[in-house]
């Protein structure tokens, strides 16, 4: 135990002779406290809201999704297929062809995405788990060749789609010709026109993934007039527990320079750096608090070296150097941050483990969304920032105070 820590921890707990230099202590203490707890906590907010984001998100997008670098297109190729499905990291590999086209139901029309999909696409996402009032996941019937759509829950309450127990009227797709010149002329219709028959309404909680209509890939691939087996993506499922960087490296390896291929965060890249950033600000924000915070903590050790200026005399007068004084009033504002830390994290922790099991703080509104109350999650790299913010800026406000102690002059006796 060195010297200045010796000191340091004997002026914390030793009796003073202005009982004020104890309680503005006390405030810098709880002060620290209070901002640590508050910095914790609001990152991990920020935690919960990223993961339930990323598990809404995951209901629809796959771990890892590969697409063209030019064109909106490829044709689906049967051997990069079977080598990635054979990759360790991959559980499972579905085809999907997306286009917007115009969607007409009992007279009201609006604009939305189609995609169509393989027999695996339930496999490589979640939206099955997804269907309102227990519905049935279903995008075609092989016996009776009627093809069906999951309608997302903006679409469906544009268009006033109702799933009934018995019979649901069709939905009427109008898809331009991707083939020939457009015409006026009455004769010819620039439009192809489909049916499809609803089964289910799903709904992730995003509109922009809440307004596509998913059905059978062979019968979006029939009405774009892609006849060559073409789709837009290669959906990918990864095992659980996987080397996500390795397999992502070896999927890329397969796929060449002419496919993109992305993993679930850069698929929507724009959307998680708004979270992070907004992460970020609301750090800089109570950062900016504890550092008004620390504030109290100068004062009072300014108020200590002024009590213990005779102290700091006489050591001086032994031999003490300047900067041995000056690492003394360093480390007390070291120790008074560590104590807040502490206490902080000790609340923080509680606080989180309460609202994770009770979840008392409710979402104003919850009726709205799928859930009822704030969600949390603490990881240890923001225990780490936090940590390491504190301590800085505590140290750094006990700077000046320290600076001060060490041009005190031994105080001469009169014989």
């Amino acid at each position: 135990m060195n010297l200045p820590f010796k000191f340091a921890r004997r002026y914390i707990f030793s009796k003073k002779s202005t009982n004020a230099i104890n309680i503005i202590s006390s405030i810098a203490v709880f002060g620290i406290a209070i901002g640590s707890m508050a910095l914790i906590i609001i990152m991990s907010v920020f935690n919960g809201f990223e993961g339930l984001l990323g598990n809404l998100i995951g209901s629809f997008k796959p771990d890892v999704r590969i697409t063209a670098v030019e064109g909106k297109v490829f044709v689906s190729d049967s051997s990069m297929i079977q080598q990635i499905r054979l990759l360790d990291g991959v559980y499972s590999i579905s085809q999907s062809l997306e286009e917007i086209a115009l969607f007409e139901y009992e007279g009201v029309q609006n604009i939305a995405h189609i995609k169509g999909v393989d027999a695996n696409y339930t496999q490589v996402t979640a939206i099955d788990t997804c269907l309102k009032d227990s519905q049935a996941y279903q995008v075609y019937d092989s016996i009776k060749n009627v093809n069906y759509t999951v309608v997302g829950a903006n679409l469906a309450y544009a268009l006033n789609i109702t799933i009934g127990k018995v019979f649901n009227r069709p939905v009427t797709i109008y898809m331009p010709k991707r083939m020939g010149k457009m015409t006026t002329s009455p004769t010819k219709k620039p439009f192809k026109k489909r049916a499809l028959y609803p089964t289910a309404i799903y709904e992730v909680q995003q509109s922009e993934y809440d307004n596509y209509a998913i059905t059978n890939l062979a019968f979006v691939q029939d009405i774009t007039s892609y006849n060559k087996g073409e789709i837009s993506a290669l959906e990918i499922k990864l095992n659980p527990n996987v080397n996500e960087s390795k397999t992502l490296e070896e999927i890329r390896a397969i796929a060449g320079d002419a496919y993109v291929v992305q993993n679930r965060y850069q698929q929507d890249e724009a959307l998680y750096n708004i979270t992070q950033l907004e992460k970020i600000v609301a750090y800089f924000i109570f950062a900016f608090t504890l550092v008004l915070v620390a504030f109290n903590m100068v004062g009072a050790l300014w108020m200590l070296v002024l009590d213990k200026k005779k102290d700091i005399s006489t050591l001086k007068s032994m031999g003490a150097t300047s900067r041995l004084i000056r690492h003394i009033f360093l480390m007390e504002g070291f120790l008074l941050s560590f104590i807040g830390l502490l206490l902080g994290c000790f609340l923080a922790i509680t606080l989180c483990l309460l609202q994770q099991q009770y979840g008392f703080v409710k979402l104003s509104g919850s009726g709205e969304f799928i859930i009822n109350s704030y969600p949390v999650e603490m990881r240890l790299g923001d225990f780490a920032v936090v940590i390491l913010t504190v301590l800085g800026i505590g140290t750094v406000a006990a700077w000046i105070p320290a600076q001060k102690a060490s041009t005190i002059q031994n105080i001469q006796r009169k014989d």
